[in-house]
């Protein structure tokens, strides 16, 4: 059959444009077999065609796959299975938005981290009235006893955490226990008892890391397990989430997608130098922008978590400042290089030590604090209980104070939504609402169409908790409560606090994803 006649055929196959290119290419090789030159060849004449030669096989660069081959056995796939309540309609939400999202960029701007709501879920059995979620995710291996460290979104509110290890038969897997978390860091250690020694991962630093170097990231996206990705460190320190002051990152183009999160990033020694935790993306899949948190943060974290009390401990002296260095501050209150108060929690180890807004901290014992990322990293390595000395600027003049460093998780109980023991009375109480929130930025306030200044912003919600029983839910801007505005976290947790079981509790509320057009709503309940 000529070419024409394999065409027509083809085309009256339905096959013309899927197999155009393979026919060319066919054709083009058994003409290439055939002609030389446009002139056909006689039997027994000479070719002036120099014969093709392969080469002989040889190892070219192997470095990626050597690394692989040692990473692999040391990365886990975690299954984790929860049950969570139905979500009721509210009042106002679009009918076909069936999970509450809005269908935009704000589900990237919320759910950074990976296995968000409305992830893979199942219905439970009917009329049980709760949803069977199911959401993947990895780990790595960093004892061989069994400690996995992985992200803590990966196994919150998990009725069920399994573990398949890389040479686990198919169908099984093992159960793991929660050893602690660390909700500021977005980490978690779990742990499965096992008779054998497993594979664990070596850890590097990643303070080591330079911009350009190569990484493989490792892990299980969209459950595809053992997979490896290219690429290298894109930037270093990134602040991805406003306000988290222990979350910097180091940002890679290594391809990561949903299922990767708690995996390794893994330098040319195999050595892991990060977790990889979020994505920035459209549409929560790859766009070449990836973050993991570097292994300096995880080895610290995980070092507390896996000690006697199972949590992570960080000083603090109760006071806010801009995390975004502005000179305009500077200038107005003449503070020169430091970090200016922008507020003082009250009661807190700054209130007593006499610190107000706009004084500007220039030394912690001596060392001069220039940024408050500085600030933060120093108070938060102190033991609680501890002393340092202040030196601080007032209108221009030094100052100097002592301070007694406090325990921040209880310190900020009310904004971190965590339940705390044995407050004493100059602790601020712990969230009755079992919700954190946060004051907008100007920069999510534009990107919001929100007021400057008006309102906080729901950034947590605790399982089973009275904001959840409301309906409350990440992203939701919270206007009002009982009437009184609340445009930052310290008047929030004033309103919340002066609040008392049996009592009513409406929100104002402009849901997440809606426009000012579509106006606000209503959320209420009685405080247990």
């Amino acid at each position: 059959m000529d070419s024409g006649a394999m065409w027509m055929r083809m085309k009256a196959h339905g096959w013309a444009y899927t197999l155009s290119i393979l026919a060319t290419l066919s054709v083009g090789i058994l003409i290439g077999t055939v002609v030389s030159y446009g002139v056909k060849g006689k039997e027994g004449q000479k070719s002036d065609a120099t014969p093709l030669t392969l080469p002989a096989p040889q190892q070219l660069s192997n470095t990626f796959s050597q690394i692989a081959k040692q990473m692999e056995p040391s990365v886990v796939n975690i299954n984790t299975e929860s049950t969570i309540k139905n979500v009721h309609k509210r009042r106002g939400q679009n009918p076909d938005d069936e999970d509450g999202g809005d269908g935009s960029g704000m589900d990237d701007f919320f759910n950074h981290f990976f296995g968000g709501p409305g992830g893979q879920g199942a219905p439970g059995g009917p009329g049980d009235g709760a949803i069977r979620e199911r959401s993947l995710g990895s780990g790595v291996i960093v004892d061989p006893k069994g400690y996995i460290v992985t992200n803590r979104h990966v196994v919150e509110k998990a009725d069920r955490i399994r573990v398949r290890f890389e040479d686990d038969p198919p169908g099984v897997q093992h159960d793991a226990k929660v050893i602690g978390t660390d909700q500021e860091t977005d980490l978690a250690v779990i742990k499965v008892d096992i008779d054998r020694v497993l594979p664990a991962a070596k850890m590097g630093n990643s303070d080591s890391m330079q911009v350009g170097d190569w990484v493989l990231a490792v892990g299980s996206p969209f459950g595809l397990s053992e997979t490896v990705t290219a690429g290298i460190v894109s930037a270093k320190g990134r602040d991805i989430v406003p306000g988290r002051q222990f979350q910097t990152f180091i940002q890679t183009d290594a391809a990561i997608n949903p299922g990767n999160s708690g995996g390794p990033l893994v330098n040319m020694n195999g050595e892991v130098i990060g977790i990889n935790t979020a994505i920035l993306s459209e549409t929560n899949a790859y766009a070449g922008v990836g973050f993991a948190l570097p292994s300096k943060t995880v080895v610290d974290v995980y070092n507390q978590l896996t000690g006697p009390e199972h949590k992570v401990s960080r000083g603090s002296i109760g006071i806010m400042f801009d995390a975004v260095e502005n000179p305009a501050i500077a200038r107005v209150y003449g503070s020169g290089s430091g970090v200016t108060v922008s507020s003082v929690v009250p009661g807190s180890p700054a209130d007593q030590a006499g610190l107000k807004v706009g004084d500007t901290i220039t030394s912690v014992d001596g060392k001069k604090v220039t940024k408050g990322s500085e600030l933060v990293a120093d108070i938060a390595s102190r033991k609680p209980g501890s002393k340092a000395n202040l030196i601080f600027l007032r209108n221009g003049k030094s100052q100097e104070t002592s301070v007694t460093i406090a325990d921040r998780a209880r310190l900020f109980a009310a904004r971190l939504g965590d339940d705390q023991e044995n407050e004493d009375e100059s602790t601020p109480k712990q969230s009755k609402f079992g919700v954190m929130v946060r004051k907008l930025t100007p920069e999510m306030a534009d990107r919001l169409d929100m007021p400057a200044g008006k309102g906080v912003i729901v950034q947590d919600v605790k399982p089973r908790s009275f904001a959840e029983d409301v309906n409350l839910g990440r992203g939701d801007i919270i206007l009002e409560v009982n009437k009184q505005p609340v445009n930052s976290e310290e008047e929030f947790a004033k309103v919340e606090s002066s609040l008392k079981s049996g009592q009513d509790v409406v929100f104002l509320v402009r849901s997440r994803g809606s426009s000012k057009q579509d106006g606000t709503i209503f959320l209420a309940g009685t405080l247990p």
